[in-house]
């Protein structure tokens, strides 16, 4: 699939696969200079990308699994939709849920993403569900 995509800032990089195997690829800071995010705070970090998803299928921005781990960083709406009908830049919130500054630097890679197909559903009311052993129980119900 051929995706088109546009240059929003002078020096933005290209989203990229970073191995042959990997599912998603990363979106990297489109910053001037550094920007630092204090414990318990959030920024909005530029990609400098737009993009044009084809109809039927959603850009679903998600954490790095580095950033999460090492420094507890992560998009704030843990995993966001690009819409297809979105032209604007990709911008991702970056909250620090460590406890010393995290500094995003020009380049960085700060998230990743993924297409995905979407299902459109067409809702229908109804009086009862149908029964199953899980029933109501949410929450860890299931013992997992």
């Amino acid at each position: 699939m051929k995706i088109r995509i546009k240059k929003m800032r002078e020096g933005a990089i290209l989203p990229a696969y970073q191995s042959s195997g990997a599912a998603g690829f990363d979106f990297c800071a489109a910053l001037a200079k550094p920007v630092v995010i204090k414990p318990g705070e959030m920024e909005v970090i530029p990609t400098g990308v737009a993009v044009e998803i084809p109809a039927g299928y959603e850009l679903q921005v998600r954490p790095r699994s580095g950033l999460a781990f090492k420094f507890r960083v992560l998009p704030v709406n843990a995993i966001g939709t690009i819409d297809a009908d979105y032209r604007g830049e990709i911008l991702v919130g970056l909250a620090n849920n460590g406890r010393e500054n995290f500094v995003v630097e020009p380049g960085m890679r700060i998230a990743q993403g993924i297409v995905a197909k979407v299902t459109r559903v067409e809702w229908q009311e109804v009086r009862e569900l149908s029964e199953t052993v899980r029933g109501e129980g949410g929450f860890g119900s299931t013992g997992k």
